[in-house]
């Protein structure tokens, strides 16, 4: 049974002619009824039904103004690096004794970056640390030298996106005690890697065929994109 806080939000706003990111966050921040602070998010489709191939979106973003959230970050390095990694940041560091304690199950981390010569070793870690999304990859800037800015962008505001079997993408966008101006921000940065990300691969047509944004506790509405990707 709907609460009675969510039966006085707005009905059947899917149905509602598509706004611009711009004109409707307002009106979502107002449906923001709950007493926490609510997050804003995003919800793509994309066109992943071709006829030769699927498409499997995977990449990261930095977001100008912001996440809200604290990212727990573990990294895996050579002993002449460690000493790099605390002072930029890192929760939790370490080499062959890294690999060792995930290896017995022991993950206390939300977010992985290793150097390129200790992945040889963590490979094998595939199955404890693939089914959780937490295995490193180059293309996400997480199997790098540079353990620092990887750590930092980690800190900072970055988050993976990418699309389910069903070609969805969820993202959050902050939280509703964010500026309009930080959430409009993280929205254009997300579309700039989505129309990057179309440009590396074969989509008939446009790779977005729909989006809508909601909070937490609320309702969706439907974006309009003011330019296709």
């Amino acid at each position: 049974m709907p609460s009675k806080r969510f039966k006085k939000l707005p009905t059947e706003t899917k149905k509602l002619k598509p706004e611009s990111f711009e004109k409707i966050l307002s009106t979502v921040k107002k449906n923001c009824t709950t007493k926490f602070d609510e997050g804003i998010d995003l919800s793509f489709r994309i066109n992943n039904k071709q006829k030769k191939n699927e498409i499997n979106l995977r990449t990261v973003v930095n977001m100008p103004g912001g996440t809200g959230k604290k990212v727990k970050v573990g990294v895996i390095c050579e002993d002449s690096k460690i000493n790099t990694a605390k002072e930029a940041g890192a929760d939790i560091v370490g080499g062959d004794d890294l690999i060792e304690k995930i290896k017995e199950g022991e993950i206390n981390f939300e977010k992985l970056i290793c150097t390129p010569s200790m992945m040889i070793k963590l490979s094998k870690l595939g199955k404890v640390l693939g089914p959780k999304g937490l295995m490193p990859n180059p293309k996400l800037g997480t199997v790098t030298d540079d353990v620092k800015k990887a750590i930092t962008n980690a800190k900072s505001g970055q988050v993976e996106i990418r699309n389910d079997k069903d070609g969805n993408i969820g993202v959050n966008l902050g939280k509703k005690s964010f500026s309009d101006e930080n959430l409009i921000k993280n929205y254009n940065a997300i579309l700039e890697i989505l129309e990057k990300e179309k440009s590396n691969v074969t989509v008939k047509g446009d790779l977005i065929k729909s989006v809508f944004i909601t909070s937490s506790m609320g309702v969706s509405y439907k974006l309009k994109l003011l330019k296709n990707i």
